[in-house]
């Protein structure tokens, strides 16, 4: 278990527009200003195109995959976003199906995101291979004062 205590919050809020690529689009905000503890609160929106990986997939058959096409609902989006993000999303089509799964890109906008950051000012999020799982695993770790 990976964890470094408490922390205080700092909200970010963002709207992306029509074709641009959610993923992709967080990350860059991520980046620009220099979140190291980023996590999703909140998003709604709609997409046209998205790559999810299923629940079924081991690290040894990453291949269940999803690849969706149409005018779909983003009913939740949840997860860190550590420069290896870790999302995983439910979309709704027109019929009110629903269907999830980690996010792997082409979450390509249709009308809007409007998005909730959180970051947890005090900790830093990064990756590590985790041999049990055989994914990238989360570690928490303390902000050092130099960040």
């Amino acid at each position: 278990m990976s964890s470094a205590g408490g922390s205080s919050l700092q909200v970010h809020a963002v709207r992306f527009g029509p074709g641009q690529e959610l993923l992709a689009c967080l990350q860059a905000f991520v980046e620009q200003r220099r979140l190291r503890a980023p996590f999703i609160i909140t998003c709604v929106g709609s997409v046209t195109r998205a790559t999810v990986r299923l629940a079924n997939a081991t690290a040894t058959n990453t291949n269940e995959v999803l690849h969706l096409s149409g005018r779909f609902e983003i009913v939740s989006l949840v997860g860190t976003l550590n420069p290896e993000a870790h999302l995983h999303i439910c979309l709704s089509d027109a019929a009110g199906r629903t269907v999830g799964g980690h996010v792997l890109g082409d979450l390509d906008l249709f009308t809007t995101a409007e998005v909730v950051l959180g970051e947890a000012s005090d900790l830093r999020f990064t990756r590590e291979m985790d041999p049990q799982t055989g994914f990238p695993e989360l570690v928490v770790q303390p902000r050092s004062q130099a960040e």
